[in-house]
């Protein structure tokens, strides 16, 4: 039988063709590295301010820092009644450690457990009411929830550039100790916060209780912090 030499060359060139494919298999070892810490050292972290009715920061955790529980929450202690209005003014901080400016883009709120009651705005100053401070931003609002529509692209407040140093804020001139009882980093210094220059804002916190609020139930939920880089990194 005759074969022909061209369908000879093409077979020949089919088998070097699949040799070729099946040889390009490589294995390369790239590493990483990243360390998990406390919350009040993260890069962008979260401070007390406040104290509870129980006289221990409304910020706190469960463990301390040497302990492998260290899961943040926010305590209203004490008994509200229907009706009434507790405002904790700086319930906590956000502090930017990145060497770029970050911002926050909305903050959201989910009742786990009973009705949301909750009223939450962002601002630089500590200790006034958010209607009295014209930095302030409210962001979250018990019946309407997240407010202006901040999860599609607006900013509700730019921090600053950080240092990477969780000891200090606002560069280097605010001091963030411990607090041992909360477990967390803390400041209570009155000097304002600069939307868009300081590395740091406050968020209040209202529990705005109804007159017919269900005075039987448990009321618990999860406070949810979105932040982005400033720009391209």
């Amino acid at each position: 039988m005759k074969i022909d030499r061209r369908l000879v060359l093409i077979g020949v060139m089919l088998i070097v063709l699949s040799m070729t494919m099946a040889t390009q298999y490589v294995t390369t070892k790239i590493g990483y590295t990243y360390g998990i810490v406390h919350p009040s050292d993260s890069d962008i972290r979260f401070i007390g301010s406040d104290n509870s009715s129980d006289n221990i920061r409304v910020l706190r955790v469960d463990g301390d820092n040497s302990s492998q529980v260290t899961s943040l929450k926010v305590e209203f202690d004490g008994n509200i009644s229907a009706g009434q209005n507790k405002t904790y003014t700086a319930a906590f901080g956000i502090v930017n450690e990145e060497e770029f400016k970050v911002n926050i883009t909305y903050i959201d709120v989910e009742a786990t457990s009973g009705s949301n009651y909750l009223k939450v705005w962002v601002h630089g100053d500590r200790d006034q009411m958010a209607e009295n401070d014209a930095s302030s931003v409210y962001v979250f609002n018990q019946s309407q929830g997240v407010l202006e529509n901040y999860a599609n692209g607006s900013t509700v407040w730019q921090l600053g550039a950080g240092n990477q140093d969780s000891t200090n804020m606002d560069g280097t001139s605010i001091l963030t100790p411990w607090d041992e009882p909360a477990h967390v980093r803390y400041s209570r210094d009155e000097t304002n916060a600069v939307n868009q220059t300081d590395d740091y804002c406050w968020v209040q916190i209202s529990l705005d209780i109804p007159t017919d609020a269900d005075v039987t139930e448990t009321y618990t939920g999860n406070i949810f912090v979105y932040t982005r880089a400033a720009t391209d990194v």
